[in-house]
């Protein structure tokens, strides 16, 4: 038995030794049927077969102690009492089952007394009426074969009655057109006109002939009339054949009108969904009580006619099939039409339920065309076509928000927080339309058929893929719009679109804190939706790895916001080169005449540090603290004007001539060899103060590099020590790291100095007068500047 296959702890083993000793059976069936020899006998060996006393104690002695022999001689005591015991209960127990079972015997032995005579009365009986109904059938034997005699002759004369009134039912039938009535009554009256038509009943077959020639036309008619429906067509097919009318060469046509059906069913199926946007369409498609429409009309006539034509042509399930699996990729591909218009899950939901009853209706009576296959492979492909049309679309929208930067630039808009409202609404594209596609998405995986549960896992690889391709053409789209070059297919069409069309700066910082509030925001909030309702996924196997790998998403985008950062210092800083440089080219140093007031190319400087100020204040935070301020401000332009360098003061204090100018230079450039060196270009951080300081910086250096391509006099270089002085202070509140853009500024005047004839310094006093006039004629010009 499967019990005895069981391990059995020490109690269960030692009762059922108990109980094979008792009742004296085979030890060898309970037990281990392997004997131990005695000479390789142990301690354990006392509950086998072979088990032999003067070996085991001569072992136990051998091994133990007195202690040992002493605790062994107590254990083995209280086992036998315990073994006794339960011989006891043993012995108790079955002798209570043989009392039990004796009584039971004694009981049926008396109930048995006296049943053999109640059979033999019964049987007496028995022959008794069998006597008695022998007598009757008897008796009654010669008029019971002349009822069925005449019974006989009764239903002769109905049929004969019904042969002479067949012409006139079938006249009837005619004319209410119950032409399956009048083929049944024909062809019941067939074996009496094949026996007796030529004779007896030759006009009522030639009657009942005419009348059926009109039927069979009336029914060829009715096959080949648009206006039957196609069970009215498939009965009349059924009713000719069983007038042995051939219906072969009808096939190919009943076939032509099976397939133009189709195109009604499909008309439907497009109606149906035309309009699935509102709610309490949806509701009235989940609703199972609706009522049916055009669709399912047509679908359950659809049906019907497989149903008929299977009977009728029993060789046409190929065909059949074919067309039914033609109506399945019909119905697909008006969903992926649909799809490519943008539609919602629930939509897209909803479209999927009427095929799915479509398949179930047509596979009770096809269901040898495995629609549910179909369905399911043209059901992979319209929502893999979904999920990466709504990637596409959610790309589109963050695109298209973006490009406002654009379009308010070549239309010349300028609103004062325009960049922050286009940054605003880009995020809100981002996080609302990644959680809008994922919201979608989990309406496909609540959804409890059968077809989209098959489909389960791969709709989650497939959101993974989707958003890891998504962000990753969503980079590309970035440099794209940033002007940078891009080879990924999908951006061509979208690189088109934008040909021509000049990046505008303030696009790119918007690109820059775009990818911040990505890597930051977006990419951990889009982890743990994915992580809760789209985890997962089995279709990639463990050697593809993950499909959304968040970690590389948000190194992309760090990176791309650091590269957009510079990418927009670089922007600005190359307009503010192009059109210094074009001012400062212009102006003929060597003959210029003594300075008066600051230089145009100073006003154009500033007003370009404005607007990037403008651009900034709208994205980036302001810096949580100066860098490299120095403790004493400036607070005028006398004040400002001896900060120069001790070197530099000696210069100009000395250079009567240009000998001694020459001479001054030389030191100059001596003494910086051991001047202590200061980082000019340090690292650029996404703050206000960093970014305008490294504009400044490299449009300083851009203004150095012209002034060592000119030639000024005395007066030219003057002038630059005015622009210079001017420049210092009305930038001095705007720079994180003064100390560089002083030593900048110097540089500046170095280098006008070193490419001066006559580098004679502007006295402080006039220096400071002029200075103070165009400061208080920016303070009368700022209110009219202000919007």
């Amino acid at each position: 038995m499967a019990a005895d296959d069981v391990p059995l702890d020490d109690k269960a083993k030692r009762m059922r030794d108990l109980l094979s000793s008792f009742y004296s059976t085979d030890q060898t069936s309970v037990t281990n049927s392997n004997p131990v020899s005695s000479k390789y006998a142990t301690l354990d060996t006392i509950n086998s077969p072979s088990f032999d006393p003067d070996n085991y104690m001569n072992l136990l002695v051998q091994k133990s102690n007195l202690e040992t022999l002493l605790q062994r001689h107590v254990e083995m005591a209280a086992e036998i009492k315990n073994l006794d015991t339960d011989l006891q209960m043993l012995v108790y127990e079955n002798y209570n089952k043989f009392i039990s079972a004796t009584e039971t015997i004694k009981r049926m032995n008396s109930n048995i007394v006296g049943m053999e005579a109640n059979m033999e009365q019964l049987l007496e009986k028995i022959l008794s009426v069998q006597s008695r109904s022998d007598g009757v059938n008897t008796s009654l034997f010669e008029k019971r074969g002349h009822i069925e005699k005449l019974h006989r002759t009764r239903n002769l004369l109905r049929k004969i009655q019904f042969i002479y009134d067949l012409p006139e039912r079938l006249g009837k039938c005619i004319k209410s057109e119950a032409y399956a009535d009048a083929v049944k009554f024909y062809t019941g009256a067939m074996p009496i006109f094949k026996a007796y038509g030529d004779s007896s009943f030759q006009d009522c077959k030639k009657a009942s002939e005419d009348a059926i020639s009109i039927i069979i036309k009336n029914l060829q008619e009715k096959l080949f009339s648009d206006s039957e429906s196609i069970q009215a067509r498939a009965e009349a097919v059924m009713l000719l054949k069983q007038l042995d009318i051939p219906v072969g060469n009808m096939k190919d046509r009943l076939f032509e009108k099976l397939e133009q059906s189709l195109v009604d069913v499909q008309l439907h199926f497009d109606g149906k969904i035309a309009y699935p946007a509102n709610s309490d369409e949806s509701a009235k498609q989940e609703s199972p009580d609706h009522n049916f429409t055009a669709h399912e009309v047509s679908t359950s006539e659809l049906v019907e006619a497989i149903r008929a034509y299977r009977v009728i042509f029993p060789d046409s399930e190929q065909e059949l099939i074919r067309i039914s699996h033609d109506l399945v990729i019909k119905h697909f591909e008006t969903i992926v039409k649909h799809i490519r218009n943008q539609i919602s899950s629930l939509d897209l939901l909803g479209m999927l339920r009427l095929v799915w009853d479509d398949v179930l209706m047509i596979d009770d009576v096809l269901p040898e065309a495995s629609l549910a296959d179909v369905c399911l492979e043209a059901a992979n492909h319209a929502v893999k076509v979904y999920i990466s049309g709504s990637f596409s679309h959610l790309l589109q929208e963050i695109s298209n928000s973006l490009m406002k930067v654009q379009n308010s630039q070549k239309e010349t808009v300028k609103e004062e927080h325009s960049l922050q409202i286009i940054l605003e609404a880009s995020k809100k594209a981002v996080i609302q339309g990644s959680m809008g596609v994922l919201l979608n998405f989990r309406h496909l995986l609540d959804d409890s058929r059968p077809l989209l549960n098959r489909l389960r896992d791969l709709i989650v690889d497939w959101v993974q893929e989707g958003f890891q391709d998504f962000f990753i053409s969503l980079y590309n789209r970035f440099l794209l719009l940033s002007g940078k070059s891009s080879s990924v297919a999908p951006d061509l069409v979208f690189r088109d679109s934008i040909q021509g069309d000049k990046t505008y700066a303030g696009l790119v910082l918007v690109l820059a804190q775009l990818s911040v509030f990505i890597d930051q925001n977006a990419i951990p909030r889009i982890t743990e939706e994915i992580a809760t309702s789209f985890s997962g996924g089995s279709v990639r196997g463990y050697e593809s790895g993950p499909a959304f790998v968040p970690a590389e998403i948000c190194r992309i985008y760090r990176s791309a916001a650091e590269t957009f950062l510079h990418l927009y210092i670089k922007m600005k800083t190359q307009r503010v080169s192009v059109l210094l440089k074009k001012r400062f080219t212009a102006t003929n140093w060597i003959k210029h005449k003594a300075p008066r007031e600051v230089h145009m190319f100073v006003d154009l400087l500033l007003q370009e540090l404005e607007g990037v100020q403008s651009e900034i204040k709208q994205l980036l935070p302001e810096a949580p603290s100066r860098k490299h301020r120095r403790a004493d401000s400036i607070s005028n332009g006398s004040t400002s004007s001896s900060r120069s360098t001790p070197l530099r003061d000696d210069r100009q204090l000395a250079r009567s001539n240009t000998q001694k100018a020459r001479s001054q230079l030389l030191e100059s450039h001596l003494a910086k060899l051991f001047k202590q060196k200061m980082e000019i270009f340090t690292k650029v951080d996404a703050t206000q103060d960093s970014v305008v300081t490294t504009i400044v910086k490299l449009c300083l250096k851009s203004l150095q590099e012209f002034a060592r391509l000119q030639t000024f006099n005395r007066s030219g270089f003057q002038q630059i020590q005015l622009d210079i002085q001017f420049l210092r202070i009305s930038i001095k509140d705007n720079v994180e790291d003064e100390a560089a853009v002083d030593f900048l500024l110097e540089e500046v005047v170095v280098a006008a100095a070193e490419r001066c004839l006559e580098a004679i310094s502007l006295d402080p006093a006039v220096l400071d007068r002029l200075i103070q006039v165009k400061l208080e004629k920016s303070k009368e010009q700022t209110p009219t500047n202000d919007p």
